[in-house]
């Protein structure tokens, strides 16, 4: 058990402008993942305590986070080019929102390297390319399979009982057939594991590249029957994990992200070989109105 002083500053509804300083004491109990938070305010006849403390950060409104999603698929499958300028005022039209929840999803996005923000010329889509895609998932197989190898020996009685539980959630998610909502669910899966290794630095870096790869880790589960192998793959991994062996664990997880690699490469094939297609009509329309005649001329033998 351990515990961590943070000062935040909190906006103030009385004055505009103004923010309050408060002193927060965060308990960590068994994991990083798991605690309970005492905060205590600079003035000391208030004291709030025994809230749950999250794994992640609070979940956006509905409206922003559908908006972020939208435009991290647009990115992914191309619509969105590397180098496109992402205008705030032509993407809250298009979307139906005002500029603050487009702002707020640009600057989410450029933390997570989805988006450039550069002088003058505001925010650029990155240059991010199916192969730097692809390294990057081998490093988080390599992460998650250092995770797993760890939490293999360091896992508790109740950080097992979140896996499982976590697990549960996710053959719930199957069973709806919606792969975005296995993919929450997912998210929260790695995260135990992340937290049952418990090595902080360890947990940080692979929730940093989790956060990086999540709208391509979100869109491979589209793949076909890929939500169902990838709870089978799970199960494996919570089979090695409550057994004790590591070097399975490790095996496993390694595998299970690595194939999620390999699906994305699966996805963008797919949608290039959509686009080509596609393409395919307007190309043979544009020749066939080079070939025809000019309206008003003759066309000498």
């Amino acid at each position: 058990m351990g515990s961590e002083h943070v000062l935040c500053e909190i906006p103030r509804l009385d004055r505009p402008g103004s923010v309050r300083k408060r002193r927060f004491r965060i308990h960590f109990l068994g994991s990083w993942s798991r605690g309970m938070i005492s905060t205590r305010l600079l003035s000391p006849s208030r004291v709030i305590s025994g809230s749950p403390a999250m794994r992640t950060p609070a979940t956006p409104p509905k409206r922003s986070l559908a908006v972020r999603e939208m435009i991290e698929e647009r990115i992914v499958d191309g619509r969105y080019p590397p180098g496109m300028r992402l205008d705030e005022v032509a993407l809250a039209k298009e979307f139906g929102v005002s500029r603050t929840p487009i702002r707020e999803t640009l600057i989410q996005l450029s933390s997570s390297g989805m988006v450039d923000l550069r002088p003058r010329r505001g925010a650029v889509v990155a240059d991010a390319s199916p192969h730097r895609i692809c390294e990057m998932f081998e490093v988080m197989a390599e992460l998650e399979a250092m995770c797993a190898r760890l939490a293999a020996r360091r896992i508790t009685d109740e950080e097992q009982a979140d896996l499982v539980a976590a697990h549960q959630a996710c053959e719930l998610a199957r069973d709806t057939g919606s792969a975005d909502g296995y993919f929450v669910e997912n998210e929260a899966f790695h995260q135990v594991i992340y937290g049952a290794a418990h090595n902080a630095f360890l947990a940080e870096q692979a929730l940093q590249l989790q956060r990086r790869l999540r709208p391509y880790r979100r869109l491979q589960l589209r793949i076909r029957n890929r939500v169902g192998t990838s709870f089978a793959e799970h199960q494996a991994i919570v089979d090695a994990l409550v057994a004790g062996d590591g070097d399975k664990a490790a095996q496993v997880l390694r595998d299970h992200v690595i194939v999620q690699g390999e699906r994305y490469g699966d996805l963008v094939a797919s949608i290039s070989h959509m686009k080509s297609v596609a393409a395919e009509p307007a190309k043979s329309q544009r020749a066939k109105a080079m070939k025809r005649p000019a309206a008003g001329r003759r066309v000498r033998k």
